[in-house]
């Protein structure tokens, strides 16, 4: 827990890590994953907040740009109840990379941030609340729902490419993902 400290302040573990008996020695199990969100139409995507409203967080030295960027949501294959979820706050929405003949134009700065049409933002697996706190799941299969824009906060020309889900096997020592397709919802 000592480590996840950042992750804890901004609610990304499950409940179980919030408790009073809980302590910097206690261990969490994380279904960690790397995101790459292409910005498929014509238009920036922008920040839904002016910069003067972004939020600093003084653990992890950054501003959040937007409070929900992407939910992670775990379900069960049989019922598609959500048994453990995550979300990440958007900390650095820049043009990390460019389909040929498009121009970088967003870097992570305190000023400016954005997703220029025809670049992808990455966060790789290594970044705090890029995660599913699964320490409380049984082994087993499920489905990985990924949401951008959850909340449709920024507009766009077709939400219809926002999620993500990939089969998830999951047997108490190791996860394999499969099938990873854009869905409807």
């Amino acid at each position: 827990m000592y480590s996840l400290r950042c992750a804890a302040e901004e609610k990304c573990l499950s409940s179980s890590a919030y408790g009073p008996e809980v302590t910097d020695y206690d261990v969490r199990v994380l279904l960690r994953f790397p995101q790459r969100v292409k910005n498929k139409g014509t238009a920036d995507f922008m920040p839904n907040r002016p910069r003067h409203t972004w939020e600093w967080h003084s653990c992890h030295q950054h501003y959040h740009s937007m409070d929900e960027f992407s939910h992670y949501d775990l379900l069960e294959v049989s019922t598609g109840r959500k048994v453990a979820e995550g979300h990440k706050a958007s900390f650095c929405l820049e043009d990390t990379t460019c389909d040929f003949g498009h121009l970088k134009r967003y870097a992570c700065t305190t000023h400016t941030q954005g997703l220029s049409p025809g670049c992808y933002d990455t966060y790789n697996a290594d970044i705090d609340c890029q995660w599913i706190d699964i320490t409380d799941i049984q082994p087993g299969n499920y489905i990985l729902k990924l949401t951008v824009n959850p909340k449709f906060l920024v507009l766009e020309s077709d939400f219809t490419n926002n999620v993500v889900r990939c089969n998830i096997n999951y047997t108490g020592r190791f996860v394999r993902a499969s099938n990873c397709k854009i869905a409807q919802s």
